[in-house]
């Protein structure tokens, strides 16, 4: 049941922090018996630690929520606490691998968490008035290019099972796509706000297609464009099947126009045949993903590993720290190849079970619908895009890798958002959070003011 303000027209803000509030407090409990379990599985024993890392993570979170409750008293009271919980899964199953690296990568992660968190802060304090953004919309355009760019740079960029996903300086490694697609996403949100009328006005009909007018289409052809050549020329597609997917549900919710969705397809559907025909690192994907045993111990093993670790969990999994899935380097019969990262999904099914799995997607699910409630409630149509089009790349991000994973899709190198080891996807997302955040308090702040009230729902 919904709880309305006396004018009837939005939550109370009291009531939306409380409900945030407590819904942390299952978070870092799920977060302290996971890490009992693997400590009671791996040492045989229980002791104070694991309370230890709930109590510290718990301390974090409520941290952050005061800061939200104070400059955020409106926002959605939903969203934090579920990106924290993905936070929470990741960190019990980076922990879990039975190596040493592996309880380095974990302490990095929380590192991460923290100051993503601080990057949170700083971006709500900084970005009070997001609407500035759009006045910076090409600068920010050519810095998410730019962005794409920087793994190609010689001395500068790594290049990662065929992919030009990072970029080193000194000791630090970042993977500025991650950075560059809340750019572009920024980009498209603030021009076709502003041009919007004029695609739809101007579209013409030829040979029974509506068409937008190129006058006002090209620009924005050029910069997607940009961007998608950048994604091939670093050949990072999992990031390219984002960026698309970005663009086509932006073009939809500004326009309205289906046939432009349609076109969209079509020109990915072609754009896909061209490099599947000249990009053998693409072509080999794909042929992996259509037989994986036509390679078993090469190409096609980390496909067939993961399928085989995905298949021992059954229904309800092995348990915390039981399965023979391992990282390289460690000891143990099993073997899973980037377990921390491009295929963390397969080892939560592997000890979490098939239930384990369904529930980590269904917390996407959740963080998507609220992502486009704020998107509904939002009053203007820069917020209304912004945030679709970030909701868009979160959960479409989390379709890729999970897609990939169980051979839905071609497996590609993108991490699971918030769950899989990188400090690049943990700030990124933050930042992300931070924007949808700002977005949902004006949008309830000026309905909680007499404005148009948010559409009912089963949440509040």
């Amino acid at each position: 049941m919904e709880v309305r303000a006396a004018g009837g027209s939005a939550p109370r803000r009291g009531s939306a922090r409380n409900r945030e509030l407590l819904a942390l407090i299952p978070v870092a409990l799920l977060l302290t018996i996971g890490f009992a379990a693997v400590f009671a599985q791996n040492d045989s024993q229980l002791g104070n630690l694991s309370l230890s890392y709930g109590l510290y993570f718990l301390a974090v979170c409520l941290a952050t929520h005061i800061y939200i409750r104070i400059r955020l008293p409106d926002a959605d009271p939903y969203l934090f606490p579920l990106m924290a919980l993905l936070t929470a899964i990741g960190l019990v199953m980076i922990y879990r691998l039975d190596a040493e690296l592996a309880r380095d990568l974990a302490r990095d992660q929380a590192n991460w968490f923290v100051l993503g968190l601080v990057l949170f802060a700083v971006v709500v304090h900084v970005l009070r008035d997001y609407s500035v953004l759009e006045r910076y919309r090409y600068t920010i355009a050519l810095t998410g290019i730019g962005l794409l760019l920087a793994p190609r740079l010689p001395f500068l960029g790594e290049q990662v099972n065929g992919a030009y996903l990072g970029i080193r300086i000194g000791p630090v490694g970042f993977q500025p796509v991650e950075l560059a697609k809340l750019c572009i996403v920024v980009f498209l949100a603030s021009y076709l706000r502003e041009h919007r009328e004029l695609l739809v006005v101007g579209a013409r009909r030829i040979l029974g297609v509506t068409l937008p007018p190129l006058k006002h289409f090209g620009p924005l052809l050029v910069v997607w464009g940009a961007s998608m050549f950048m994604l091939i020329f670093i050949r990072d597609l999992g990031s390219s099947l984002m960026f698309f997917a970005a663009f086509l549900a932006l073009l939809y919710v500004a326009t309205g126009r289906l046939s432009f969705i349609t076109i969209g397809l079509a020109m990915f559907m072609a754009g896909a045949w061209v490099v599947y025909s000249t990009v053998s690192h693409v072509a080999d994907r794909v042929d992996i993903w259509l037989d994986p045993y036509q390679d078993p111990s090469g190409a096609g093993y980390q496909v067939l590993q993961s399928m085989f670790a995905q298949a021992d969990g059954g229904l309800l999994g092995e348990g915390f720290a039981r399965s023979m899935v391992v990282i390289p380097g460690s000891s143990g019969d099993g073997f899973l190849p980037a377990a921390h990262t491009d295929l963390i999904y397969s080892l939560i099914v592997s000890e979490l079970g098939l239930y384990g799995g369904a529930a980590v997607i269904c917390i996407y699910l959740l963080v998507a619908a609220r992502g486009f409630k704020i998107a509904m409630m939002a009053n203007d149509g820069f917020s209304k895009l912004l945030a679709t089009g970030l909701t868009t790349v979160f959960a479409f991000q989390a379709f890729v890798i999970i897609g990939g994973v169980t051979r839905v899709i071609p497996l590609t190198g993108v991490t699971l958002p918030l769950v899989s080891y990188g400090g690049s996807s943990i700030l990124a997302n933050f930042i992300l959070l931070a924007l949808l955040l700002l977005v949902s308090d004006r949008a309830r702040r000026e309905a909680r003011r007499g404005g148009p009230a948010p559409p009912a729902g089963v949440w509040s």
